[in-house]
């Protein structure tokens, strides 16, 4: 049965209502052609090797396609603007120097600082032609420096709640304990984006007070989930989120303090090490040479509008470093055009951080 569901975020409803039979747009669908960097196959290996991260403790078809993602989003690269995790409407810079030994001696690592109103006027420069909001948020894991731009903004997750989805199934079972089918679901969720999976996966997990209390575990303060069933799927994809939640959702698959078990943390790492080609664009494209990356997209057509909200969450790890980015983006006329605002924005902060090598 289709319930009615509120969604205030932006201005007329988006999904099908019991009056109002129409179809929520797909999260996001199929293997589309690869857009920016690859994400590298196999990068964090077998399940439980979590540990050679060196980070810091601290269905079957999507959910009914919109179509193929274009392959060229203008040939545009796009950017965000950023604020603080704490407040919503400043931005934050910290960083200075880290402290590190080697070979049992003591030394002392420079650590680029952030120029956040640099960033900012950068990112406002850039997203002052582009339609409808951006929430953003990137922290350096190893340094503790963060940058974002309203960061507590509430948006919608498209897929990259999959991401949520499988870590408050592994709460409840381990990977090694989950039956074959299930861990095939979970696979192609994660990897090949694929919304039958997730739909199968949501009563598993206990439906949306599931995944909130899940949510709730793992630190996340803004995400709620979505009661009810919507037309042609369940409601995961409408799933309201901050840039900060989702940051902090990459942070607990490598905190040793996280609720996940170590090895459930790397299996759900090395699922997102290996999403296919077409869909392993958006923050990837601020890596730099040699960088690891896994990552989750997710991209949802409102009905209402025709337009379109494209989100990429994840980690980046080179140079020492290991950044959890989150970006997320409302309102864009056609995907591509959405893929490109979320690779500009990760982008013009990640060049802040640090520079690629030569």
């Amino acid at each position: 049965m289709a319930l009615v569901v509120l969604w205030s975020l932006l201005a007329a409803p988006a999904f099908a209502t019991a009056s109002a039979p129409a179809r929520a747009r797909a999260p996001d669908r199929g293997s589309p052609r690869a857009l920016g960097p690859p994400v590298i196959p196999g990068l964090f290996g077998e399940a439980g090797s979590v540990g050679e991260l060196g980070l810091p403790g601290v269905g079957r078809r999507e959910a009914r396609p919109e179509g193929p993602v274009p392959s060229d989003p203008h040939g545009e690269r796009r950017s965000g603007v950023t604020r603080t995790a704490g407040r919503p409407d400043r931005a934050e810079e910290t960083g200075g120097r880290s402290e590190r030994d080697e070979e049992g001696a003591g030394t002392v690592e420079q650590v680029r600082r952030i120029d956040a109103k640099k960033i900012t006027r950068r990112l406002d420069r850039y997203l002052a032609t582009r339609p409808g909001p951006v929430a953003a948020l990137v922290k350096d894991l190893t340094t503790g420096r963060v940058y974002g731009y309203r960061p507590r903004r509430p948006m919608i997750t498209a897929s990259t709640a999959k991401v949520q989805i499988l870590m408050a199934l592994l709460l409840r079972t381990p990977w090694q304990k989950l039956p074959a089918a299930v861990r095939r679901d979970a696979g192609a969720m994660i990897r090949y984006s694929d919304n039958h999976a997730a739909d199968r996966l949501w009563p598993r997990i206990g439906a949306a007070s599931g995944f909130t209390a899940a949510g709730r575990k793992l630190g996340l303060r803004h995400t709620e989930g979505v009661p009810g069933t919507c037309v042609d799927l369940y409601c995961w994809g409408i799933t309201r989120t901050s840039a900060e939640d989702q940051v902090r959702l990459v942070q607990a698959l490598v905190s040793e303090r996280s609720p996940l078990r170590a090895a459930d943390r790397g299996r759900v790492l090395r699922l997102m090490g290996e999403v296919v080609d077409g869909q392993d664009w958006g923050i990837s494209a601020a890596r730099c040479r040699g960088d690891r990356v896994a990552l989750k997209n997710g991209w949802l057509k409102r009905v209402s509008t025709e337009r379109w909200a494209v989100v990429s969450a994840g980690l980046i790890r080179g140079g020492g470093h290991d950044y959890a980015i989150a970006v997320l983006t409302e309102g864009g006329p056609e995907v591509g055009y959405g893929i490109a605002t979320v690779e500009g924005v990760a982008e013009r902060i990640m060049k802040s951080f640090r520079r690629c090598p030569a």
